[in-house]
C-alpha cells in the first residue's frame, strides 16, 4: 500500500458514525434524519433505500454508514424547482460533475425539455400524462417503447409498471438487474431452477464457514460486516476472493460494539484473504473443486450427488483435464492457496458462498457462478442450514422488481399466470434488456424511453455510446427524487417526473399507503414513509404509472381500473397474489412483524429445472478471460512493446451505484479526488511512472474505436501484477458495448483490457522544469 495514501487498521468504528452524522447534518434536515435513522428497518418503519441487505433484529440501530448516507441524501430540504432550471440550461447543466447534480436537492415539481430554449420548464402533471399517452399512442409498434426500471422502485409500482408495458403491448422491460446481477439468475436457473439465493440471515449464524467472492461488503454492504464480523467471532472460517486487499475484509470494528467503537480493537473477519487475478475466480474454484475430488474423497457427498444431480460424470472428466499449470496461470493464485481454501470448504459442515458484481461483470459470469454451484452439489452443501448460495444483490429492491415481472423474458408460467387472471393474450416474445434497449435507441428503432428510477446514463457502459443512444429517444421520461446524469440525454422532448422518497409519506385516497420490498434473502416486508414530502406537487411512483397507464389506455381499452390502483395499494396487493405464485394473502402477511418469506424450491432440494434435478455444469476454463479483444491486445503487445492490463471498475467508499455522496473513499485512504487509477507499484516501475503521476487510460477492442479517459492519478496499491482499479462511472467511457457476458448480456466492466500513457501535458511540465 501506497505511503501517501494510507488505508485504515480496520473498517467501521467511530470513523463510520462521524460520518454517518455528517451527512446527517449536512441535509440541512438534520432533525427529521435523526428520527428517520430511528426507523429504518424497523417494524413500524420504513425499509432503507441502499443496500438490499436482510433485517437482523438484534440491536436498537437498525442502519449502516450508507444508510444514513441514502437517507440524508433523500430527505433533504434543498429542491430543485422551475427556478433553478430558468437558472441553468441544459448544455450549461451537463458541464457539471454527477456530484454537484444530485447535491442540488430533491426534484420538486414536474418539468418538460424545452428545445427552443434549451431549459427545462413547468408543466402540470396532467399535461405531462398526456404528453407521455399521446406519444406511445402514437408509436407504430409498442416495442418502439423501452421501460427501464431501477432496484429502488417498490413491488407495487414495479407490478404495475411491468403490468402497464404488457397491457400496452411489449416486453421491453430493460432493468438494472441486466447490468449487475443477471448472470446469477441465468447460472442458478440452470444449475438449480431457481434465480435466487438459498440461504437465509440466519444461516450465517450456523455456517462453520462462509466463502466471499468478488465483493466489497464494507464499503456496498456495511450491514453484511455484523453477520460476517458474528461468524467470525464464534469461530467461522471465512475465506475472500477480491482482486483488491479491502480493509473490511481484514478487519471490522463494529459501531453497535462500545468496546470497538471507542477503543482501537477490531474483529479479524478473513480467515484466509486471496487476491485472483481479475477474471480468474473461476480458475480459483475449479482448482478447490479439483484439490477435493483428488485428495477430500469424504467431502464428496455421493449419497447426495446420485440423489440430486446430473451431469457428475461430465465434470468429473473435465475436472480430470484440467491442469494446475493452467489453474494457476488464470487464477494468479498458486496451488498451496488454493490448496488451503479447498481444505477449509472440504472439512467445514456447513458452508455458504456470497458473490456480487466482481464475479458477475465479466465475460464468463455465468459459468464462474455455475462453478460456485458444481462446489456445493460435489460436497452437498445446499438444502441444509447454514448451508447454500448467496449472491449478494445491489439496490433495496432490485431482487423484488424481477419477482414482480420486471423481466424482458418473463417465463411462460408468469405469462399463463397474467392470462389466466385478467382473462386476455398478452405478448410472449422477448424484449429487450439494456444492451438490447441501448441499441434500439441508438439505431432508432425505440422512440420514447421511460425510466422508473435510476440514472442509466451514468450506470451503462461506453459512455459515449450511450449518450448518443439516449439522446435519440424522441421523448425521454424520467421519474426521479434527484437530478441526475439521465435527465440531460434529451434532444426533442423530455419530462422529468419528480416522486417521493423512500422516507417520506404517501397519503392516497384510502389514506396513508405502505409498499412492499422483497430483500437479498426472500424476505418481503412492509415499508411505511414517516416525513412530511419535500413538495406537494411530488407523487409516489405507485400513483404515476397509474396515471400514465390510465392517460395510455384509459378503462376501455382494458379491464383495469387504474386509478383505484392508485388510490388504495391494498388492491394492487391483491393483484399480486392472484397472479404470481408465493404472494398469497400478502395484505395480511406483510402485517406480521418481519414480513414473510418466498417459498425457495432449491433451499428444500426440490429442482424446478427440465430434468428434476441439480445440473453440473462441465464447461471448461476460458482461453481468455477478454476473449473479444484478446487476439489485439496481444498484437498491441508484440508490436509497440505497450504492457496491456486488465481494469476493473468499482465504487468508492463514498458512493452508492451511481450516487457519489462524497469525494473521499475512507477505506482505501483516497481524500478530495475521485480521477484515481490503483496499481501494483512494480507495475508503474516499469513504466517508469511514479505515484501521483498523471495517466491516461485507453481501452481495447476489435471495433477500431478509441475509448479513452484523461488524467487519472496513479495510486500505489495491493492489487496483482497487471490488473488495475479506478471508479465507476468516470471509467464507464472504457467498457465497449458490445463487450458483454456471454448469455448474460452484462457489460464486462471488471474485466477491461487497457493501456497507459503518461498525461502528455504533464510530461511537456515536467520536462520544462
Amino acid at each position: 500500500m501506497s505511503k501517501l495514501h494510507k488505508k485504515p487498521q480496520k473498517a467501521g468504528g467511530f470513523a463510520s458514525v462521524q460520518s454517518s452524522f455528517k451527512h446527517v447534518l449536512q441535509s440541512h434536515r438534520a432533525k427529521d434524519n435523526i428520527k428517520n435513522l430511528l426507523r429504518v428497518n424497523q417494524t413500524d418503519g420504513f425499509d432503507c433505500p441502499g443496500c438490499a441487505w436482510g433485517d437482523s433484529k438484534e440491536g436498537k440501530f437498525q442502519f449502516c454508514e450508507n444508510g444514513a448516507k441514502a437517507v440524508a441524501w433523500e430527505a433533504t430540504n434543498k429542491i430543485v424547482d422551475s427556478a433553478f432550471f430558468a437558472k441553468y440550461s441544459v448544455k450549461q447543466l451537463a458541464q457539471k460533475s454527477d456530484y454537484w447534480l444530485e447535491y442540488q436537492g430533491r426534484l420538486a415539481e414536474p418539468m418538460r425539455y424545452n428545445k427552443q430554449t434549451g431549459h427545462y420548464e413547468p408543466i402540470s402533471w396532467q399535461q405531462a400524462f398526456k404528453l407521455i399517452a399521446d406519444k406511445l399512442n402514437s408509436l407504430e409498434t409498442p416495442h418502439q417503447a423501452e421501460f427501464y426500471t431501477s432496484g429502488r422502485a417498490s413491488n407495487e409500482a414495479s407490478y404495475l409498471y411491468q403490468l402497464f408495458a404488457r397491457f400496452y403491448g411489449t416486453n421491453n422491460l430493460p432493468d438494472c438487474s441486466n447490468m449487475c446481477h443477471e448472470a446469477s439468475g441465468i447460472a442458478l436457473n440452470k444449475a438449480i431452477g431457481v434465480g435466487k439465493g438459498t440461504v437465509v440471515l440466519n444461516d450465517f449464524d450456523q455456517a462453520n464457514a462462509i466463502f466471499v467472492f468478488g465483493q466489497n461488503p464494507g464499503t456496498n454492504h456495511p450491514r453484511m460486516m455484523n453477520a460476517l464480523r458474528k461468524s467470525a467471532k464464534k469461530g467461522s472460517k471465512i475465506v475472500s476472493f477480491n482482486n483488491l486487499k479491502e480493509v473490511a475484509l481484514e478487519k471490522f470494528a463494529s459501531p453497535q460494539s462500545p468496546t470497538e467503537l471507542l477503543t482501537p480493537a477490531a474483529t479479524q473477519i478473513s480467515h484466509q484473504y486471496l487476491t485472483p487475478k481479475l477474471g480468474g475466480d473461476m480458475a480459483a474454484i475449479r482448482g478447490m473443486a479439483k484439490y477435493i475430488i483428488e485428495n477430500e474423497p469424504n467431502a464428496v457427498n455421493l449419497s447426495f450427488i446420485e440423489q440430486h444431480t446430473q451431469a457428475f460424470n461430465d465434470y468429473l472428466q473435465t475436472i480430470k483435464i484440467t491442469n494446475w499449470a493452467t489453474i494457476e496461470i488464470q487464477s494468479g493464485l498458486s496451488q498451496a492457496e488454493i490448496t488451503q481454501a479447498a481444505k477449509v470448504f472440504a472439512n467445514s459442515e456447513r458452508v455458504i458462498s456470497c458473490w456480487a458484481m466482481g464475479i458477475t461483470q465479466h465475460k464468463h459470469s455465468v459459468d464462474t457462478i455455475q462453478e460456485i454451484v458444481n462446489l456445493h452439489l460435489l460436497t452437498g452443501q445446499m438444502g441444509k442450514a447454514g448451508a447454500g448460495l448467496c449472491p449478494v444483490r445491489g439496490h433495496s429492491n432490485v431482487q423484488g422488481n424481477r419477482t414482480m415481472g420486471i423481466n424482458e423474458k418473463p417465463s411462460a408460467e408468469f405469462i399463463d399466470n397474467l392470462e389466466r387472471y385478467f382473462k386476455r393474450a398478452f405478448i410472449r416474445e422477448a424484449g429487450h434488456n439494456v444492451y438490447q434497449a441501448l441499441k434500439a435507441l441508438a439505431q432508432k428503432q425505440s422512440k420514447v424511453l421511460i425510466a422508473l428510477g435510476g440514472n442509466l446514463a451514468a450506470a451503462a457502459p461506453d459512455t459515449d455510446f450511450t449518450y448518443k443512444a439516449m439522446q435519440n429517444a424522441e421523448l425521454n421520461v424520467q421519474i426521479s427524487t434527484k437530478l441526475n446524469r439521465s435527465h440531460l440525454m434529451v434532444s426533442t422532448d423530455g419530462l422529468i417526473l419528480p416522486c417521493l422518497g423512500r422516507t417520506e409519506l404517501d397519503v392516497q385516497q384510502a389514506g396513508l399507503q405502505k409498499i412492499t420490498v422483497e430483500d437479498t434473502f426472500s424476505m418481503v416486508h412492509a415499508s411505511t414513509g414517516m416525513s412530511e414530502p419535500i413538495s406537494k406537487l411530488c407523487l409516489s411512483e405507485t400513483d404515476i404509472v397509474a396515471q400514465i397507464a390510465h392517460a395510455t389506455l384509459g378503462n376501455n381499452k382494458s379491464s383495469l381500473d387504474w386509478l383505484s390502483l392508485r388510490d388504495d395499494y391494498a388492491k394492487v396487493r391483491v393483484l399480486i397474489e392472484n397472479t404470481i405464485d408465493g404472494f398469497k394473502d400478502l395484505n395480511q402477511k406483510i402485517e406480521q412483524p418481519a414480513g414473510f418469506h418466498l417459498h425457495n424450491s432449491a433451499a428444500n432440494l426440490k429442482w424446478n429445472t427440465p430434468s428434476k434435478r441439480a445440473r453440473f455444469n462441465a464447461s471448461q476454463l476460458p482461453q481468455s478471460v477478454i476473449s473479444d479483444c484478446s487476439s489485439q491486445a496481444k498484437a498491441i503487445s508484440a508490436q509497440n512493446q505497450q504492457t496491456v492490463f486488465v481494469l476493473q471498475s468499482l465504487r468508492s467508499h463514498d458512493q452508492y451505484n451511481t450516487t457519489v455522496y462524497g469525494m473521499d473513499d475512507r477505506y482505501r485512504g483516497i481524500k478530495g479526488k475521485r480521477n484515481v487509477l490503483f496499481i501494483n507499484p512494480k507495475d508503474a516501475q516499469a513504466l517508469n511512472l511514479t505515484e501521483e503521476q498523471l495517466v491516461d487510460i485507453q481501452s481495447i477492442c476489435n471495433d477500431n474505436k478509441t475509448r479513452q479517459v484523461k488524467n487519472f492519478s496513479l495510486v500505489f496499491y495491493d492489487i496483482p501484477a497487471g490488473n488495475l482499479a479506478a471508479y465507476y462511472p468516470e471509467t464507464n467511457p472504457l467498457v465497449p458495448i458490445e463487450s458483454v457476458g456471454i448469455d448474460s448480456q452484462t457489460p464486462t466492466s471488471k474485466s477491461i483490457p487497457v493501456i497507459l500513457k503518461a498525461t502528455e501535458s504533464q510530461s511537456i511540465k515536467l520536462q520544462s522544469l
